[in-house]
């Protein structure tokens, strides 16, 4: 294949493709190094829901508004019982209860059962590029007559497919769960016509992910994010992070709020630039049990568009990778505004005086020595940034300063 790095982890494929072969009937638990989870149901070696990812309520609702427009989300009127969250699949139950109502046909659960799978799994290959990918299998067969069957086979060559042109459209590093916010509409305004920037305004608040603005907009994400991306790459429109929405649902007297449990881990993110697949690994054994977050990036190329999109609270930055020093990407971090106070940790296998001066020329703001272990690594990040365990209040950051 021309573009090996756009490839889905061969490992992962394997798995789903082996319960696809067993037959496998159960609940396939996947979780990434960096705290993401999802949860893929399994009957008969077929995949019959999802759950899991960063915006499930968003997610629920987007599909229901797309293929479900009959019914008014905000004016649903359910029992308590009916509203439970403290099953990983409450979505799915939420579908049964409207089908059992006479609310919803069969063909539109199987759109929404087929768009959140599909929708999981782009998200699950987005993330095995960038993070480590534990798979457990549970067989705990949860859903003993679902609603709807998907072909796992034509799911995967469906994610590989949509991953591939996400990637080739040099979108790698944006995840579609991110939201447009126009940054610089004066800028903007010199370059479009004024019905394109009354849209640009009216759309991109920061409030409607890509794939909100999709389903808006009766397209796929791609061609909106593709179209977006020259003004992102100029600084006019920013891709920012947003929290899922509140899940509200009428009991026939009061309006019930439904709020999604935080994923875990939920500490501060730490990233570590370091061509030493060993070093990666030490230094997520040492971070994750912390209940910190961990993001490895081993190419120092991709090493910045991957920092600006996960903004990490603190870096550790190895000295001496090929093409593009340590020295150079921190001093290419501190011309950006939003990494102007980030704790930048310089790894080396030496301790040169030169070393120290030079890095500290370039911005960062302290130096640990290798082999990276647990007592240095996190004394560093507990110097500058307030970690889960609770210390006294000197746990937070301290001036920036070398040595003593």
């Amino acid at each position: 294949m021309s573009h090996p790095e756009m490839m889905v982890s061969s490992e992962l494929l394997d798995e789903f493709r082996t319960c696809t072969q067993i037959q496998y009937s159960g609940k396939l638990n996947i979780k990434s190094s960096k705290g993401h989870r999802w949860i893929f149901y399994y009957r008969l070696g077929r995949i019959v829901w999802a759950t899991g990812g960063t915006h499930p309520f968003r997610r629920w609702r987007r599909h229901m508004t797309q293929h479900c427009p009959e019914i008014d989300i905000d004016q649903m009127q359910l029992n308590s019982k009916d509203l439970s969250t403290s099953n990983d699949y409450w979505d799915y139950k939420l579908l049964e209860v409207l089908h059992e109502k006479q609310k919803i046909k069969r063909e539109h659960i199987n759109s929404v059962v087929e768009k959140t799978i599909a929708e999981l799994l782009f998200d699950l290959a987005q993330q095995a590029h960038f993070n480590q990918i534990q798979c457990d299998r549970i067989n705990d067969v949860i859903l003993e007559a679902p609603m709807s069957f998907t072909s796992a086979d034509m799911s995967l060559k469906f994610m590989q497919d949509t991953w591939k042109h996400w990637s080739e459209a040099g979108l790698a590093n944006f995840s579609p769960d991110l939201a447009p916010i126009l940054r610089r509409p004066e800028q903007l305004q010199q370059m479009v016509s004024p019905a394109v920037y009354k849209n640009f305004v009216n759309l991109m608040n920061g409030k409607y992910t890509l794939r909100d603005l999709a389903v808006k907009m009766k397209q796929s994400p791609l061609p909106i994010a593709r179209s977006l991306l020259p003004y992102v790459l100029k600084g006019i429109i920013e891709l920012i992070q947003v929290p899922d929405l509140p899940f509200k649902i009428g009991d026939g007297q009061n309006k019930a709020t439904v709020e999604q449990e935080p994923e875990l881990p939920s500490g501060p993110l730490i990233a570590c630039v370091d061509d030493s697949p060993q070093v990666c690994q030490m230094l997520e054994q040492i971070l994750v049990p912390q209940g910190l977050r961990f993001i490895k990036i081993q190419d120092p190329v991709q090493a910045l568009p991957i920092l600006i999109e996960n903004k990490p609270d603190l870096i550790f930055l190895d000295l001496v990778m090929p093409v593009a020093s340590g020295y150079e990407i921190c001093a290419q971090l501190r011309r950006i505004s939003v990494f102007a106070n980030t704790p930048v940790i310089i790894l080396t296998g030496s301790d040169g005086l030169f070393d120290r001066v030079r890095a500290k020329v370039v911005g960062s703001t302290d130096f640990i020595t290798k082999p990276v272990v647990a007592d240095k690594v996190m004394g560093v990040i507990r110097k500058y940034i307030q970690t889960p365990s609770p210390t006294k209040d000197d746990s937070k950051s301290q001036p920036l300063a070398f040595g003593n």
